[in-house]
């Protein structure tokens, strides 16, 4: 009985905004129990992540590049990364990251990429609408109850009723990180691809081994 509770597995889920100016949903998930909030600037949300100290942060942004650009704006190389492909060949819908307001996200995903890493905490790019997909859920713009229903049927606790689409998103990525870091999850399209949870359901039918 002397045996030392190991602590939960901590994600820190960044559903981003393309501008500061504009809401980022940020979720910190200990274990299966999500803390939410909204951030603006990357300073914001940097503290967030260094105050958590998780093991892993997943950011709804892209974070590379398609092969032959050297910046967002180059347009020599293609508009699709070998994730984009995958997500394409499963029938998921995205927008590429050349278009339009994407080009903003990524530049402002990939500057937030480097400054987390140089914190230590390794990063990796989400997409919860894919991950909502896989797991039958609403995407937030379809159902907002029914994504919190949705999340909640999958085991995460101390959600609020009244929690944005963008805190909502930001659950969903944290919640993908952590499948991923249980071994419930693949990172398609290479090292720099898109994590995604895998089609079963453990957490929500069977006992759960670690918190």
């Amino acid at each position: 009985m002397g045996m030392t509770k190991k602590r939960p597995l901590i994600v820190v889920g960044v559903d981003l905004a393309g501008s500061p100016g504009r809401p980022t949903g940020v979720c910190i998930l200990r274990g299966l129990k999500a803390q939410t909030s909204i951030a603006f600037g990357d300073e914001e949300i940097i503290e967030v992540i260094k105050n958590a100290g998780p093991d892993l942060v997943t950011v709804d942004a892209p974070l590379s590049l398609p092969e032959g650009r050297t910046t967002i704006h180059d347009r020599s190389g293609g508009h699709f990364r070998e994730c984009d492909r995958e997500l394409r060949r499963r029938g998921i819908r995205f927008f590429p990251v050349t278009i339009g307001p994407m080009r903003m996200l990524t530049e402002r995903g990939m500057a937030l990429k480097a400054k987390v890493e140089r914190t230590g905490c390794p990063v990796a790019e989400c997409y919860p609408g894919a991950a909502q997909d896989v797991w039958g859920i609403p995407r937030q713009h379809r159902d907002r109850k029914g994504l919190l229903e949705g999340l909640k049927n999958l085991g995460v606790k101390g959600m609020a009723e009244a929690l944005t689409g963008d805190e909502l998103d930001a659950v969903t990525a944290a919640l993908v990180g952590r499948w991923l870091l249980l071994g419930k999850g693949e990172t398609i399209g290479g090292s720099d691809g898109i994590v995604m949870p895998t089609r079963e359901k453990p957490e929500a039918r069977r006992g759960r081994r670690r918190s």
